[in-house]
């Protein structure tokens, strides 16, 4: 499908493939971009409380991507909703785009952090949902999107183990899982987080509804981890 710009359009998930195609040139990371898409669409389509329009309300929901060596689809879905214009995706990756291979918070709206080096997202959600609970901000919900290779980064452990005592109920972290850890034993992710205290889920992560469903269990007084599972990487 041909993806053009349009102000007036309303774009759907069946474009994201045409809007994601719109970005070309070396250093694409596609396939930690695309094991991202589905999670990315149902969180901005159904779940975040978060449009265009308030992206200075403190009572937004902030969503922070970890797994920002593979922001395709991340800037795809921010152009099908408004936050950037479909006509930056042609310049990805150039030297003058606000859209670079990494997301910059300073160039992107809706960007909440400047992401890419493994292992910082998880830790920085942590101590967001902690400054919003400090505040008295206890309605906007923290969602951070981690690969399973960033769990073998030590400062995930550390704030997998502190969320959970401290009773974080605001936290969402999603786990897209498509093998690529070097240390984590298979089917041991959301293990990892139940024993720290969080309410986990693991689900297929191209199923919507399934997401959906994970994404909006209720979790009373503990973080909560959705792993999404996706094809492996090396496939």
């Amino acid at each position: 499908m041909t993806i053009t710009a349009d102000e007036n359009r309303t774009y759907g998930y069946e474009d994201l493939p045409g809007l994601m195609s719109l970005m070309t040139g070396d250093e694409k990371h596609g396939p930690a971009a695309t094991s991202t898409l589905d999670v990315l669409w149902v969180l901005y389509d159904r779940v975040l409380r978060v449009t265009p329009e308030r992206l200075e309300d403190p009572l937004r929901d902030r969503f922070l991507l970890s797994k920002g060596h593979g922001p395709m689809a991340y800037y795809a879905v921010l152009a099908a909703k408004g936050f950037v214009p479909v006509d930056w995706l042609p310049g990805f990756g150039s030297y003058d785009s606000p859209l670079g291979h990494h997301p910059d918070r300073v160039l992107v709206p809706g960007a909440e952090i400047g992401s890419g080096s493994l292992g910082h997202g998880l830790p920085i959600a942590v101590g967001s949902a902690l400054g919003l609970r400090a505040q008295g901000l206890h309605d906007p919900a923290v969602w951070v999107l981690i690969g399973d290779a960033e769990l073998d980064e030590g400062s995930n452990h550390e704030a997998i183990a502190f969320a959970g005592p401290a009773g974080l109920e605001r936290l969402h972290t999603v786990v897209v899982d498509n093998s690529s850890a070097s240390h984590a034993l298979p089917g041991g992710i959301a293990a990892r987080f139940e024993a720290a205290g969080w309410s986990a889920v693991t689900v297929d992560g191209r199923d919507h509804e399934a997401l959906y469903a994970a994404f909006t269990a209720p979790h009373p007084g503990r973080p909560h981890v959705v792993v999404a599972r996706v094809e492996p990487k090396n496939l």
